[in-house]
């Protein structure tokens, strides 16, 4: 039960480059702010942010399509460039129509065009360039956690989040990519209702309603508020990541 959830903006975040150290940023934008981090405290990030840090643009004149990216381009209308770049991060297509990919990108997310856009990227017309996703989302929010472990002494929990539309419902919505320190799906089966009544089916992804609450402050536009402070949320510690979301695809009845 989490009696008082709070979420604070971390304001005034910088504009992050390649090899950017987000602990630095993340320490020195709190000092500014005068906000001190504790135990138990959630760090929530937007994958661009986490992506800029580790370099993960990717050129459009230095790709190369190969002939499944240029029929799929052809079918669905977009840059054949930037196809190659999805199937590159992709395991398979899932769907797709004129204007859209939607894939099960190397990470197991089913996401549309494996998570790669060009917003709030600074890009050059001649040259433009895209932002993939981090290569291991759940080992960067580990080395994130340890890096402020380490520099701060306090024991908090990282959330890397993104945004995505949802089938059957208009509209985007954040969900977790990476997370590290605390249980992202949290099993109830067995557990008593109200009534006394066992439940039978009832896991709670918690990683991604935090995520989905710090999108809200974060925005899609203009913003510029990258990283927000979660306290207290009461979270159950685990090793384990946000692979524990992801539905095995023998069990999901829509694809």
């Amino acid at each position: 039960m989490n009696p008082d959830l709070s979420l604070t903006v971390l304001p005034d975040f910088p504009l992050v480059e390649p090899g950017d150290d987000l602990a630095d940023l993340i320490i020195a934008c709190c000092e500014r702010a005068g906000l001190k981090l504790r135990d138990g405290d959630v760090l929530a990030l937007a994958q661009k942010i986490v992506s800029k840090s580790e370099d993960r643009y990717a050129y459009l004149n230095e790709v190369t399509p190969g002939n499944a990216a240029v029929q799929l381009a052809a079918e669905t209308d977009k840059d054949p460039r930037q196809v190659e770049l999805i199937l590159q991060e992709s395991k398979e297509v899932v769907r797709q129509r004129k204007g859209a990919i939607i894939v099960e990108h190397r990470e197991g997310y089913v996401h549309a065009n494996a998570g790669i856009d060009a917003s709030n990227i600074a890009s050059e017309p001649d040259n433009p360039r895209v932002l993939l996703l981090p290569l291991d989302s759940n080992a960067s929010a580990r080395r994130l956690r340890e890096a402020i472990s380490q520099r701060l002494g306090v024991d908090v929990y990282v959330l890397i989040n993104d945004s995505a539309g949802r089938a059957w419902r208009n509209g985007t919505c954040g969900f977790a990519l990476g997370s590290a320190g605390f249980e992202a799906l949290v099993n109830r089966i067995g557990d008593a209702d109200l009534f006394g009544r066992s439940l039978e089916v009832t896991q709670i992804a918690v990683a991604d309603e935090l995520a989905a609450a710090a999108s809200f402050l974060m925005g899609q536009a203009d913003e510029g508020a990258p990283v927000v402070l979660v306290r207290g949320a009461t979270l159950r510690p685990s090793a384990a990541g946000c692979e524990t979301l992801i539905r095995p695809k023998s069990e999901d009845l829509f694809r």
